[in-house]
């Protein structure tokens, strides 16, 4: 005779995986040391003697052998020919930041956004409408369409016509390409606040839900000092800021000519950042200036805007600076872009950034 057999719960059932807890602990050390591994295990040492995270059975020496083992680090790679994380560590990171971040997110068809039109799409509404000429027979709803000719015509003298048939609406599909700008200028870190390592960790979300939920999507990361480059998606955990004024110019520049690149439709750019445009890349050099907002630098970052504009680019700044002169500025970039802003905390950052690119509003169906 089948049947079930059930065991009395107790707590020891809920406990953690000891390899797990700490792993835990581990990647979010990872993402505030920038992926130095030697620093990040010293930190998770002192947590340990702080908070006995480990026993006797089960040691952080033991965590560090079992990362080699699982394959979470290697002998290869890391600073100074040290330990270094893989693949598989950098992942786990993006998961973890996925979770962190966007936590609330619910398990849907892979692969897309919907966009506001309807017609001949790719996924079936619960809309119905008559059938015109031309319509795919696959998108009839039969069982509307025999109530109406029963309806019409009754059981004796049944008879299916065109008049009869409904058609199941479907909404569009569409790929979308984004380009993530982040500042990594030195006032990220300044006035005793840690701005990049949650900006990384939207960055990471971001891209993991991208690769994860819209594999047909694409997302390029770039970030902008002095200068601007581009970087990989497995580079994040180790994205660091440096001693940079903010050349928003030439980040802007590089976005633009990487999504002029994709074959996609719809485009945008998300920025985050913390200050003022105060660097310009001229010949023979850079030209800098910190003190207020120069219209200089100020006019070309309008002018840009106004070029994403015109090719169809919204651009949705993500502002987590509070200075009044600062917001102004903002405002008028939005609006030579005819885009959006949102001055958030950073707290706050990676809701804004999930519901904007959720909802994805700027469609070009074409």
């Amino acid at each position: 005779m089948l049947g079930y057999g059930f065991t009395r719960f107790t707590e020891k059932d809920e406990k953690k995986d000891p390899f797990q807890k700490l792993m835990n602990i581990f990647t979010e050390l990872l993402v505030h040391t920038s992926g130095d591994v030697e620093e990040s295990i010293e930190w998770l040492r002192e947590i340990d003697k702080q908070h006995n995270l480990t026993d006797a059975s089960y040691t952080v020496d033991d965590f560090v052998e079992d990362l080699i083992q699982k394959g979470f680090m290697n002998k290869k790679g890391g600073k100074g020919g040290g330990m270094g994380i893989t693949a598989k560590t950098e992942q786990a990171i993006r998961k973890k930041s996925l979770d962190q971040i966007f936590g609330k997110l619910k398990k849907s068809t892979t692969g897309n956004h919907r966009s506001n039109k309807s017609g001949s799409g790719d996924e079936l509404t619960a809309d119905r409408r008559a059938y015109q000429f031309g319509d795919s027979s696959d998108t009839i709803d039969f069982t509307e369409s025999f109530r109406n000719a029963q309806l019409k015509h009754g059981i004796s003298d049944f008879i299916l016509t065109q008049d009869d048939l409904e058609i199941i609406e479907s909404d569009y599909k569409t790929n979308t390409s984004t380009v993530l700008m982040i500042d990594i200028s030195h006032s990220m870190i300044l006035y005793g606040e840690d701005r990049i390592t949650p900006a990384k960790k939207v960055a990471m979300a971001l891209s993991e839900l991208i690769i994860t939920k819209y594999p047909k999507d694409t997302l390029e990361i770039v970030v902008f000092g002095n200068d601007a480059w581009q970087i990989s998606i497995k580079d994040l955990p180790y994205l660091q800021v440096g001693p940079f004024h903010t050349n928003t110019v030439a980040g802007l520049e590089l976005a633009i000519d990487l999504l002029r690149r994709r074959k996609n439709v719809n485009k945008q750019i998300f920025m985050i950042t913390d200050g003022k445009p105060s660097c310009l890349k001229v010949k023979g050099g850079y030209y800098k200036n910190s003190n207020g907002l120069d219209p200089k630098i100020t006019k070309k970052c309008f002018t840009l805007a106004d070029t994403c504009r015109k090719a169809k680019i919204p651009i949705t700044t993500f502002m987590i600076a509070n200075d009044p002169y600062l917001q102004r500025f903002v405002d008028d970039f939005t609006e030579a872009n005819n885009g959006k802003a949102f001055f958030t905390s950073l707290g706050g950052l990676g809701d804004f950034i999930f519901q904007d690119y959720e909802k994805n509003r700027k469609k070009n169906l074409r």
